[in-house]
């Protein structure tokens, strides 16, 4: 920062100062400042001295299931967590968890999550009395292959008839620990309600009254039980066999029960996940999609709550239904580009991605936008035809008038320019027309009658479309067709570069032709006034070096080459400065300098 004083002030302000001088509420904010900064340095020189222990309670299980979380049991990073001295005893840590939870240490039991091979994460098996004598750093690495600081226990707590803890029961090889959760297909929710353990030898028939009784229910009431294998990458909830054992069925420690109401056939169509299963893949695939209008990339037009594995047809036709549109196959959509906050360059092909998500991903990124457009044809009729977005630039007019050409793919550059008579209005009925691309106001092409449309690109290009002049069609064998571009000089980088701008043409040139010559014709053809043009200057350039000319310099000595194109091109330069406003004046009054209006026709 700059800072600028009066010499005759520099003595009171460049001095001496001590903590004094500060005053007080800075003083305090500074020292906190200090603080804090120290208070991180020494936590992070620290960091390989503690490591952090994650202990979930069933009451982070509730708070969590069906809310924040409906697959596995917990999220480890909202759970209450302790930063812990590696050397601490693990048994003096459960004094700390006495004192933070108010469990006594009697009562508690913890258990060891596990991550299985099907990537979910279960509380694996209580603690041995042999590992709890261990020291906090020993216990971590023995219950945690991954190379990180922390340690997730699972705290199992019971309570008796006055809610109070008590001690936990004896377990032996044949109990299993399972954890359930209660599904309503009305309400469509999800919750825990509690976990106990069953002998591996028993079966579900026999525990259908306790699981009722934990869900409220009567006790015969009649309910369907289900176990909650997996959800990555596709949800794996299989219905239990009541009958079988729990060791037949393979269940084990740490397992999770989801079971429900039996739903009456009378109610099962108004419902829509009937069980848990079908709930479950909904959870897994339900996606918001945020809608925008293409014509307004900016703004979220609705929202629709879809599923990921909906196929094409399903999402337009929510669309549709979103639009008050009858005709699905109306509707085109563009995905969007995660990284540049826009639509990308080419929509959506008819049916030609599987589902939802196909949409979305973007690299490695899921977005949830999409574009929509409502066509006046069905989307396959529209991909079987061309559309090109062509400017016409009237012979004699200000106005050019952007032009949708829509023909069929296989049609021609002459089928394009015998479209666009019947659109505009020409100076003559019998005006020959001609396409040109052009690309930073250079004329790059002029398309052959001949060649395919289907080929053409609009997305990068200018189309051009323009009357060819008469003196055009009848050059000599010594006549010239050269380019002529408007240009200024710019400093870029510490070099003088040429800039173009406005509006590109052709000019014919006829051997002898003097600059004077050629410039009488240039006025006429861009209506510029006397004053204006005065201060023109007139260069050929090539390989982007201007080479100033004279009023007496034949032009046609210079343009010796033929069709010369990219770094090699030659051309007449217009120097004069660009005012473009965006704006035409009147037809007599600096053409060249601005910009067409537009006019657009569909």
């Amino acid at each position: 920062m700059l800072v600028y004083i009066r010499v005759s002030d520099k003595d009171k302000i460049i001095c001496d100062m001590d903590e004094k001088d500060i005053a007080e509420h800075l003083r305090i904010r500074l020292k906190k400042e200090q603080e804090e900064k120290e208070d991180k340095k020494r936590y992070k020189a620290q960091a390989h001295l503690y490591t952090i222990i994650k202990v979930a309670r069933d009451e982070d299980l509730r708070e969590q299931i069906g809310k924040d979380i409906y697959f596995d049991l917990v999220d480890h990073d909202k759970v209450c967590n302790f930063r812990i001295q590696k050397q601490m005893p693990f048994n003096q840590f459960k004094e700390e968890v006495a004192k933070e939870l108010g469990i006594p240490v009697q009562f508690q039991r913890f258990w060891i999550w596990a991550k299985r091979q099907n990537h979910t994460y279960r509380p694996n098996r209580p603690l041995t009395a042999q590992e709890e004598a261990q020291t906090v750093g020993a216990l971590r690495e023995v219950s945690s292959k991954a190379h990180n600081a922390e340690l997730k226990l699972f705290l199992e707590v019971h309570h008796g008839l006055d809610l109070q803890p008590v001690p936990p029961p004896e377990k032996n090889k044949e109990d299993i620990l399972l954890f359930f959760k209660l599904y309503d297909p009305e309400k469509e929710e999800l919750r825990y309600i509690g976990r106990f353990f069953v002998k591996n030898t028993g079966k579900p028939i026999e525990i259908l009254a306790r699981i009722n009784e934990m869900a409220g229910f009567a006790p015969d009431e009649e309910i369907d039980l289900f176990e909650e294998i997996k959800f990555e990458p596709t949800v794996m909830c299989e219905r239990l066999d009541k009958k079988a054992s729990f060791r037949f069925s393979q269940i084990e420690d740490g397992d999770i029960i989801c079971f429900q109401k039996r739903p009456l056939p009378e109610h099962e169509e108004k419902i829509r996940f009937p069980d848990v299963p079908s709930f479950l893949e909904y959870v897994k695939n339900r996606q918001i999609v945020h809608f925008r209008a293409l014509e307004k990339p900016k703004e979220d037009e609705f929202c629709l709550e879809l599923a990921k594995n909906h196929t094409y047809d399903d999402v337009v036709e929510k669309v549709a239904q979103r639009l008050g549109l009858d005709d699905p196959s109306k509707i085109r959509l563009t995905p969007h580009n995660c990284y540049s906050q826009q639509p990308k360059p080419n929509p959506i092909k008819y049916r030609s991605v599987d589902h939802l998500l196909d949409m979305l991903v973007h690299y490695n990124q899921i977005s949830d936008i999409l574009y929509y457009e409502v066509l006046d044809i069905p989307l396959p009729e529209l991909q079987c035809l061309k559309t090109l977005k062509v400017a016409f630039h009237h012979a004699t007019k200000e106005e050019a008038v952007i032009l949708n050409i829509r023909l069929p793919k296989q049609s021609t550059v002459g089928d394009v320019l015998n479209e666009i008579k019947t659109k505009v209005e020409l100076s003559h009925p019998n005006s020959e027309l001609r396409l040109l691309e052009v690309f930073y106001h250079k004329i790059y092409k002029i398309f052959p009658l001949h060649e395919k449309i289907e080929n053409i690109n609009d997305q990068y290009w200018t189309l051009r479309a323009e009357e060819i002049p008469e003196e055009e069609k009848n050059l000599g064998p010594n006549d010239r067709l050269i380019h002529v571009y408007h240009f200024n000089k710019e400093i870029a980088q510490n070099q003088l570069q040429v800039q173009n701008f406005g509006e590109p043409f052709f000019l014919v040139i006829h051997e002898g032709d003097t600059l004077a010559d050629v410039k009488v014709r240039i006025q006429k053809k861009l209506l510029v006034s006397d004053e204006e043009f005065s201060k023109w200057k007139f260069a050929f350039l090539s390989l982007g070096r201007p080479e100033y000319l004279e009023d007496s310099d034949i032009v046609s000595s210079r343009f010796q080459r033929r069709d010369v194109y990219g770094a090699w091109e030659q051309y007449l330069g217009l120097e004069h400065s660009d005012t473009t406003p965006k704006r035409a004046y009147a037809a007599n009054q600096n053409r060249h300098t601005f910009e067409k209006p537009v006019k657009i026709y569909n």
